[in-house]
């Protein structure tokens, strides 16, 4: 045996004797169990009869079934059987209440309420891309004048933007109103056929104008005043702030070339990053909370939208986009935030605080006040956890009482009286199995009398 083991039986063995002598029986009355007590050096006989075997009282583990001394000269407790504890559960552990208070124990009630698992990340806030507008023009030409030259101006839907000379916009308005002429001259034609090709022409030359972005209020004005308008008007096709500007006075744009792009920033976007392990716990709907260092004391609310299909190689954590209304354009794109999601929701759920819990392996398990100075051992099965709580799906009840400090102590001593209450349980057993069988009447002869 190494030196490193003999330490180790050492220090569990001091643990062992100092969780029993504080919670073992004493002469004081402290711990109530079914011990009897030590009085002048040996053990006292009382009503409760012959004993079951006898216990170490400086190392409970070691027992005797005959009396004993240990090395120091102690006499071992005698352990009888209880008949008030026969009927309470395996490993309940009574204790008088001055000892109660003085390890400290404490409790809380189960109480019926709803959780959710909470999930927290940094976010960054985006564009909502579903409000974002590329403007592009339809020609070639030159940008004559820009009327929203500055980012970050605010613009309304139908806003002129620029304007923009184009031969082919020029030549298309010429073809509107050589259209328009010829319909007016043969729109009394007894011919139906010339009649109709007039107004498709007109039809067509429009729909040319319309496909070019011309402006409706342009093409009206070309058809009262049958003037050509060199320049042509650009409008915003949406709500929002101007975010960039391609373009300036007197450029050369083409199809390619990209104007103004357009945000509306009253909902925006944040994308969260979720490590591995919480990612089960998060659906699209969830309700979510955010805040951030510009806005302090601020607690914005929005829900999940989507789970993207993939995960991030380096950080190895999947993105999810959160959505939150954005009415007074305090979230700004760019901007880092805390994110809170509170990720499967239970209503109704039986709560208890997670310091009340023990874990031992694959159980759990906690000590419920029976009645004052009683406590009994439950075994629980548990649901979600969150913000120091944790759900129970069964072996509670609501308003049920449990122990939430020195449960462990209570643990040590709980193991201690249940393999006494199981030694017990066997010795019953044995002495049952052991009685004589009764004797047989008809084969027992006849007893004779002292008057016979």
């Amino acid at each position: 045996m190494n030196k490193s083991t003999i330490t180790t039986a050492i220090l569990m063995l001091g643990i062992g004797i100092g969780v029993g002598y504080i919670l073992s029986p004493s002469d004081n009355g402290a711990m109530v169990n079914s011990d009897n007590s030590q009085q002048n050096g040996r053990t006292e006989k009382t009503e409760k009869g012959k004993p079951l075997f006898y216990r170490n009282s400086m190392n409970p583990t070691v027992t005797s079934p005959v009396p004993a001394k240990d090395s120091m000269g102690m006499d071992y407790v005698a352990i009888y059987a209880d008949k008030t504890d026969s009927e309470a559960v395996l490993g309940t552990v009574k204790i008088d209440p001055v000892v109660v208070q003085n390890i400290g124990v404490r409790t809380a009630f189960a109480k019926q309420e709803s959780m959710s698992r909470t999930v927290r990340a940094s976010g960054r806030v985006d564009f909502d891309e579903e409000k974002m507008a590329r403007l592009h023009p339809k020609v070639e030409g030159w940008i004559e004048e820009l009327k929203v030259d500055k980012t970050g101006e605010t613009v309304k839907k139908g806003d002129i933007l620029v304007s923009i000379y184009s031969p082919k916009l020029v030549s298309t308005q010429q073809e509107y109103l050589l259209a328009l002429n010829s319909l007016k001259l043969l729109e009394k034609s007894p011919f139906e056929d010339v009649r109709r090709g007039a107004e498709e022409m007109v039809e067509s030359a429009k729909e040319r104008l319309q496909l070019l972005d011309v402006p409706e209020h342009q093409i009206v004005e070309l058809e009262k005043t049958r003037k050509i308008k060199k320049q042509l008007h650009i409008h915003s096709p949406v709500d929002g702030t101007i975010t960039r500007i391609g373009s300036r006075q007197g450029q050369y744009v083409t199809p390619k070339t990209e104007l103004y792009m357009v945000v509306d920033l009253s909902q925006v976007w944040v994308y969260a990053d979720i490590y591995e392990y919480e990612l089960p716990w998060v659906k699209i709907g969830d309700e979510v909370e955010m805040s951030l260092a510009s806005v302090p004391g601020r607690i914005f609310s929005g829900r999940v939208g989507y789970i993207y299909p993939y995960s991030e190689a380096k950080t190895r954590t999947t993105k999810v986009r959160i959505i939150f209304d954005n009415p007074k354009e305090l979230l700004r794109p760019d901007m880092f935030a805390e994110i809170t999601i509170h990720s499967d929701v239970s209503k109704n759920a039986i709560v208890i605080p997670s310091q009340a819990v023990i874990h031992s392996g694959d159980r759990s398990q906690v000590f419920v006040v029976t009645e004052p100075g009683k406590f009994e051992p439950r075994l629980v099965t548990l649901g979600i956890e969150s913000s120091g709580k944790v759900a129970v799906l069964s072996g509670l009840k609501e308003g049920e009482e449990v122990v939430t400090s020195a449960q462990f102590m209570l643990d040590s001593e709980s193991s201690l009286r249940e393999a006494t209450q199981k030694m017990i349980i066997q010795l019953k057993n044995k002495n049952t199995t052991e009685k004589v069988p009764s004797m047989d009447i008809k084969k027992t002869p006849k007893m004779k009398t002292e008057e016979q």
